[in-house]
């Protein structure tokens, strides 16, 4: 009896796992297939699932309208200075906060998880100021600076250090190292696993990207994807099956990279909660 309670149980649990995976990834099928449809087929009612003929020439189409190797040399560049630069900064930081004793430690980092519940399009009009007054408009560098610092990796990987037995700062003391030799070389390597996935959310926010991009450089040349796509949206017509098209060009690169990282990810997101 116990056995068969068992197996239902288990067959209704995969039953649900099957659903919601369909569900998940339902957009990305329907993305796919919009891509290789006809634009009368893009907007026929009642919906048309499946083209009557492939049609590979959208991609074609894409690719001749915008500079992708532009386009992507800039969207690779920029996401991989941001990920070197948040983990690196946002680890320091997580580290002082974890590690360091100094005034105001906690209500510093209470007014930081407190900018969390700040909508993010609050700071666009200040940050856009700043990039004016510093002559950065309509350059690489602006898509960088505002997103080296991130909250929630602080507090993410201040997790992982308090996780990290104290002991092995003292051990490191008594041998004569100090603070950054003590979070360089002996903390920082145990936080592998939350490096691993706070990167992979860095990289995630920094491609798609659409807001700022569009609102802080002008050219095509200092676009991403993202926001180059977003020009193929007309203000009259818009030919979905070359917008589709150009979506899974774009986020084909993301969905190999997490395929690769996906252990990494979900064991560093298990053990933020984790706390020493």
């Amino acid at each position: 009896m116990k056995i068969k309670k068992f197996i239902k149980g288990t067959m209704l649990v995969h039953i649900m796992l099957i659903i919601f995976s369909f569900i998940m990834v339902g957009p990305f099928i329907w993305m796919f297939l919009t891509s290789i449809k006809t634009y009368e087929e893009t907007i026929r009612i009642p919906l048309q699932i499946l083209p009557k003929a492939i049609q590979w020439i959208n991609y074609g189409i894409v690719y001749d309208k915008f500079p992708f190797l532009t386009l992507y040399f800039n969207t690779f560049f920029i996401t991989l200075i941001t990920i070197v630069g948040q983990l690196l900064v946002v680890s320091i930081a997580a580290y002082a906060f974890s590690r360091l004793i100094f005034p105001g430690k906690n209500v510093i980092f209470l007014m930081m998880l407190g900018l969390m519940m700040v909508p993010g399009q609050i700071f666009i009009i200040p940050r856009f100021q700043l990039m004016v007054q510093f002559n950065l408009t309509n350059t690489l560098t602006a898509l960088i600076l505002p997103n080296i610092f991130n909250v929630f990796g602080v507090f993410m990987m201040r997790q992982f250090f308090s996780s990290i037995p104290k002991e092995l700062d003292e051990a490191a003391v008594i041998d004569g190292c100090g603070y950054f030799i003590i979070y360089w070389k002996i903390l920082l390597p145990l936080t592998k696993p939350g490096l691993v996935s706070l990167g992979i959310m860095v990289m995630l926010n920094t491609w798609k990207e659409l807001m700022w991009p569009i609102i802080v450089n002008r050219t095509m040349d200092k676009m991403t994807l993202s926001a180059g796509l977003a020009m193929l949206i007309g203000e009259h017509t818009t030919y979905y099956e070359q917008v589709m098209a150009g979506a899974v060009i774009s986020v084909l690169p993301m969905i190999i990279i997490f395929a690769i990282f996906q252990k990494q990810f979900v064991a560093g997101i298990a053990r933020a909660g984790l706390k020493g």
